[in-house]
């Protein structure tokens, strides 16, 4: 791909400089041309002067001194000719060419070329014919012709030709090596990514037979290291979903395993009970409270497990109907009303507000998702923020986003341990007995899965803020 490349910028360089050098080229060789013509055009004006002077008085002598001295200075020939046709003075002019009678014939005419018939190139004549009528308006007396060189322009062409060539290719060696340089800037990334994707694929075990191959099958258009490319991603995003999906089963699996056994020993425990001597009821407890606890985090793994699983994959929506967006002031109202006894119980008060919540505010997340991280951030408040405290919902819109905050003026948390909240099973240091650690991991979990996040903030003079940020809902009719 890479000599694709260099050979594309090469080639394009190569036509722009030769856009480039061709019109210069020929505007130089026109400019040459015509400086050596209207030269000689001014001349040949000259000469007919002296010509009707001469042909008036009769004295030719100085007409003839003067085209001898021309010639030995230039080096070009001079002819003169009456309105007859017959010879006047000649300083070497081939009178009997049919080139020259004919130019001479137009001038005695007068319609002599007053441009140049075309720019000179290297492999034209080394003459040039000027001819001018002599005499004024349509008294016509003769005619003059010059006979000039055109070895020095021509030399000055090829010269400007030679110059223009070797800036040309110094100019496209230049944008050669350019291209090469940019070419492996650009392309050095993405061979080595391809040659590492290649090498990651090779290793990747190969589809079930149970899965449909459709993606590795598209068909790709461009260079083929491109397709080869596209091609081992979509093996790589096969693998993967696989990988989530035999994970997420093995999960599933082994949490039913592992269920049974403890549903069992749990029965057996409270079938026990009324024979555990008095001496053994405490140890009786804590083996049971253990059960209750396996159960518990067993469960909030399980959750964890559902919660994590990206949305692109199978596992996270096993339904294809499953509702995409809900109501944010349903929902709101609707746990703070099941939470009052919790709260009560705590000897804590819940409020809703104070501003209230728009009927028609949509947020872009399942109502059952909103309402199991609203019920983890009150879990959460009314078992650690401590008796008499008083914990507040309040919803706002911000940048598109709905931010729904569970505010607590309770006994809060260290700076040091607010990062660390969201971590699987820590538990803050003054948190009391009870609980697995994973709630907060589950909720952050589910706003992450459906494009929002969830932060932890420290409340001044004390209290504890929980925030969960979702993306507002946007009908696809107005997307």
């Amino acid at each position: 791909m890479r000599n694709r490349l260099v050979a594309i910028l090469v080639i394009m360089a190569a036509l722009t400089v030769a856009g480039l050098a061709f019109p210069l080229g020929a505007s130089s060789a026109t400019g040459r041309t015509q400086e050596l013509w209207f030269s000689r055009y001014v001349d040949a004006e000259w000469f007919g002067d002296l010509a009707a002077e001469a042909m008036t008085t009769g004295n030719i002598e100085s007409l003839v001194l003067a085209m001898r001295r021309y010639h030995d200075l230039y080096g070009d020939a001079v002819m003169v000719v009456d309105a007859a046709g017959r010879e006047v003075a000649n300083t070497g002019v081939p009178s009997d060419d049919p080139t020259v009678i004919a130019m001479l014939t137009e001038a005695r005419r007068n319609r002599h070329a007053r441009q140049p018939p075309h720019r000179l190139r290297p492999w034209d004549p080394e003459t040039m014919l000027i001819a001018l009528p002599v005499g004024r308006g349509v008294r016509i007396e003769g005619a003059v012709l010059i006979e000039a060189s055109t070895d020095e322009a021509i030399e000055d062409i090829e010269d400007g030709l030679a110059l223009i060539t070797v800036l040309s290719w110094t100019a496209l060696a230049v944008f050669a090596v350019a291209a090469v340089l940019l070419s492996r800037w650009i392309l050095g990334p993405l061979m080595r990514l391809s040659s590492s994707v290649r090498r990651l694929t090779a290793s990747l075990p190969k589809p079930a037979a149970s899965v449909s191959p459709g993606a590795m099958r598209r068909h790709y258009s461009g260079p083929p290291e491109v397709r080869m490319l596209a091609q081992s991603f979509d093996s790589m995003a096969l693998a993967v979903t696989e990988s989530v999906d035999a994970q997420r089963q093995l999960v599933a699996d082994t949490a039913h395993a592992i269920r049974n056994p403890l549903a069992a020993l749990a029965i057996r425990l409270e079938s026990l009970e009324r024979f555990i001597p008095e001496e053994g009821a405490a140890a009786y407890r804590r083996t049971s409270y253990q059960v209750d606890r396996l159960s518990s985090v067993l469960d909030g793994l399980l959750r964890l497990a559902v919660a994590e699983t990206p949305t692109g994959f199978a596992a996270a929506h096993p339904d294809g109907d499953w509702p995409r967006e809900c109501l944010v002031g349903p929902v709101v109202a609707d746990r703070v009303d099941e939470w009052q006894p919790a709260f009560e119980a705590a000897e804590m008060t819940l409020h809703a507000g104070p501003s209230p919540v728009p009927d028609d505010l949509m947020a872009a997340i399942p109502g059952q998702v909103l309402d199991q991280i609203l019920d983890i951030a009150l879990s959460n408040s009314s078992r650690y923020a401590g008796a008499g405290a008083e914990t507040r919902v309040t919803v706002e819109t911000v940048q598109k986003c709905v931010r729904i905050a569970v505010t607590d003026d309770g006994v809060g948390v260290p700076p040091a341990e607010l990062d660390q909240l969201v971590n699987r099973f820590f538990r803050g240091e003054s948190a009391s007995a009870g609980g697995t650690g994973l709630g907060l991991s589950i909720a952050a979990a589910l706003a992450t899965q459906h494009g929002g996040e969830l932060s932890v903030e420290s409340v001044q003079p004390r209290g504890l803020r929980i925030v969960v940020s979702v993306p507002v809902w946007i009908p696809d009719e107005k997307r």
